[in-house]
């Protein structure tokens, strides 16, 4: 693989860290991206950079040099995103790089734990999210309500949110089945009606209901209800 002549510090780092093999295992993952734009570098490798220049002047201007070109620099930057302790400037920050957020693997790498302190501020922003025309910054949208309001800090009105999504892209709807799976094991009671009373897409009421079933953390017997409330007219797969 052939690459530009690195435009900074950082990005020659990252150079220096890439290994073939591994860009080639990485390309088979992310399909929808271009090749060319891989370098891979191992996770672990990104996140020990990410320590190393966590609060220096390189950092801040990284964060700033939107866009970057390489995958491994968009992860950087979602784990830089994580050291960001002040909320709004974390706001303010992830709701400038979602526009370049272009695949499921950087989407789901960016998880910022200064928003588990400030949830209802939150809460408030994601329908902006998943009101978004960019499949990324809505599948974002479904994942904070998955990791943030499933668990003691549940609310009705955060499932009602994540269930009024409706999408023909694969990985908007992966999400959305993703997010009412894990429901269905935390918040039983409040997430079986949407499979009842088949409130979800055909296809994302079928995937829930296999990632539920496949999940050891749904007893058998909730489980042997799933399965009866397949739907045959949903796309298998």
């Amino acid at each position: 693989m052939q690459t530009q002549k690195a435009s900074n510090p950082i990005t020659e780092q990252l150079y220096r860290l890439a290994e073939p093999d591994y860009q080639s295992f990485t390309a088979k993952l992310i399909p929808s991206l271009d090749p060319a734009r891989i370098l891979g570098v191992r996770t672990p490798a990104l996140r020990a950079l990410a320590r190393e220049l966590r609060g220096t002047p390189a950092a801040k201007a990284f964060l700033d040099a939107l866009p970057h070109r390489y995958q491994e620099e968009n992860l950087l930057h979602a784990f830089l995103l994580a050291y960001e302790r002040d909320f709004a400037r974390c706001l303010a920050r992830t709701e400038a790089f979602l526009p370049f957020v272009d695949n499921w693997a950087v989407c789901d790498q960016l998880s910022l734990p200064c928003f588990r302190k400030h949830r209802a501020e939150l809460l408030e922003r994601i329908p902006r999210w998943l009101a978004s025309e960019q499949v990324y910054t809505v599948r974002f949208g479904l994942k904070q309500l998955m990791d943030q309001f499933l668990d003691a800090e549940f609310t009705p009105a955060a499932m009602e949110l994540a269930g009024s999504v409706r999408s023909d892209e694969y990985y908007v709807n992966m999400m959305q089945a993703w997010y009412f799976a894990t429901a269905l094991a935390k918040q039983w009671d409040a997430a079986l009606p949407w499979l009842t009373e088949r409130r979800l897409s055909p296809w994302v009421h079928s995937k829930s209901i296999r990632k539920a079933v496949e999940s050891r953390r749904i007893p058998e017997a909730q489980k042997e209800l799933l399965r009866s409330l397949r739907s045959r007219e949903a796309q298998p797969g």
